[in-house]
């Protein structure tokens, strides 16, 4: 069987090619994403058809992630290109001097609001942390700082305050605008950056619906106030991503690893879907190989149980967005084969809250404690799918539905495979020898393998999952 970790890649220049594209899928990409921080709308238009297309005739089904760009806290230009900063120098952030005209005394900002966040004391972090700059007074438009870490400094880099607390709200007057623009694509996923609380997360959706999109809403865990309401966040949305870019800066290095743990913890906990992402791979934006650290850290990701991985610039501008794709299925195939990542004791002493959800925990609990080969999950939404997804094991899901949205939303839930499925007969027991018949077509099961099968007694009805069947491949599913 093929991995169970799905992997989540970023388009860019370097996957221009249709060749590029093709690589991808071979070598085992599950969902692109789009990137909005760069680049047109139409230049990603084209990009999620170039991928569906080629997707398709391949025979995959590959999901389309459009990721919002969020507020834009950067500095401005300098007027002379690169400074570098000394320890110890004074720098100063003016959100009135003009933007395209700093030095290596003074810079502008895009974000207006910043002085108003801010007082004597507090840190602000620039490029990822390379540099920092401790407010040593906050006057007007003026932030006057003192370097404590020095490097060179180029255009429009990021800034963070460390412990988090900056106002700029999630959604901007451009994410809405980019909003309006997944609908029109029929992303499959939105993600929205620098989430603080379900507010935010309401607010996109709601926003989404009015342009007549269904995408399913990933939360980026980019900011230290939104670890203090997280419960609240996975509950309002579908999908959390540990973007551990931002998010490292502004807690701290040191705190990354427990925090990341935590959110696939909680976030499967809640079922709901985690991907984790940032620098997973970024050494392969130049070379043909990981480092092991890099391979260290992918793996430790699959066994806490994240469904996801993500590659950013290794596969957006990188020279290798290929080989970074089959580095990365290596490392999650070969760490879910350890014990860790096929036992589960989710949802083992709690109550089922719906009918459907009771079947995919029996069914899974079954599948693990039975030689099952495959399991089977008839599905309108893809609820089933996701409920099974959550209990570690080595047993295949299969979703199988009509429904194109379906399968295409799966395509992020670990251990589930989607696969088009048109019923020729409404007759129960024939319905089971079609299932049965296919994943045989697909190499999936063979002579007497046992096969778990779910479904609703009415086709066509979300929800309704009522029935639970295990087959045994080969053996008469009809009756004489």
């Amino acid at each position: 069987m093929p991995k169970r970790t799905k992997i989540v890649a970023t388009l860019g220049p370097a996957t221009d090619d249709p060749k590029v594209i093709d690589d991808l899928i071979t070598a085992g990409v599950d969902v692109v994403r789009i990137n909005l921080s760069h680049g047109s709308h139409e230049e990603h238009a084209e990009r999620a058809e170039q991928l569906r297309n080629r997707a398709r005739a391949s025979g995959r089904q590959v999901g389309v992630l459009v990721d919002l760009q969020g507020p834009k806290i950067r500095t401005g230009q300098f007027k002379d290109g690169e400074v570098n900063l000394e320890i110890g120098a004074s720098f100063t952030i003016d959100i009135d001097y003009p933007i395209d005209e700093g030095n290596i005394d003074i810079v502008g900002c895009t974000y207006k609001q910043l002085p108003s966040d801010l007082s004597r004391g507090d840190t602000l972090l620039i490029n990822d942390g390379k540099i920092v700059l401790w407010v040593e007074d906050v006057n007007g438009s003026k932030i006057s700082c003192k370097v404590q870490v020095g490097g060179p400094l180029s255009d429009n880099k990021g800034i963070n305050k460390q412990g988090g607390g900056l106002s700029a709200p999630a959604l901007t007057d451009k994410d809405k605008h980019d909003i309006e623009f997944a609908a029109k694509i029929d992303a499959d996923y939105l993600a929205v950056s620098f989430v603080q609380s379900a507010d935010d997360i309401e607010m996109a959706r709601a926003l989404l619906q009015e342009q007549g999109g269904s995408a399913a809403i990933v939360a980026k865990i980019e900011r230290a106030e939104a670890l203090d309401v997280i419960e609240s966040i996975i509950d309002a949305t579908d999908i959390i991503m540990v973007a551990r870019g931002d998010l490292g800066v502004e807690i701290g290095d040191a705190e990354l690893p427990a925090a990341q743990k935590m959110l696939i913890r909680k976030t499967r906990e809640r079922n709901k879907v985690v991907i984790t992402a940032t620098q997973m791979m970024e050494s392969m934006i130049e070379n043909p190989i990981p480092t092991r650290a890099e391979v260290f850290d992918v793996a430790n990701a699959v066994l806490d149980g994240t469904d996801a991985v993500m590659l950013s610039g290794e596969s957006a501008v990188g020279k290798y967005p290929a080989k970074a794709v089959e580095a990365m299925g290596r490392v999650c195939y070969e760490a879910e084969k350890q014990s860790i990542a096929r036992k589960s004791d989710h949802r083992l002493h709690t109550h089922f809250g719906r009918v459907d959800e009771a079947i995919a925990m029996a069914a899974m609990y079954t599948g693990n404690h039975l030689n099952v080969a495959a399991i089977a999950a008839l599905t309108e939404s893809g609820s089933t799918a996701l409920w099974m997804s959550r209990i570690s094991s080595g047993i295949p899901i299969f979703a199988m539905s009509e429904i194109v949205a379906t399968r295409r939303r799966v395509t992020l839930y670990r251990g589930v495979y989607p696969i088009s499925f048109h019923p020729l007969e409404s007759d129960s027991q024939r319905i089971n020898q079609e299932v049965v018949d296919e994943l045989l077509r697909r190499g999936a099961v063979r002579d007497g393998d046992l096969v778990i099968i779910t479904k609703g007694d009415f086709q066509g009805l979300e929800g309704g999952t009522n029935v639970m069947k295990i087959v045994r491949v080969g053996e008469h599913v009809l009756p004489d």
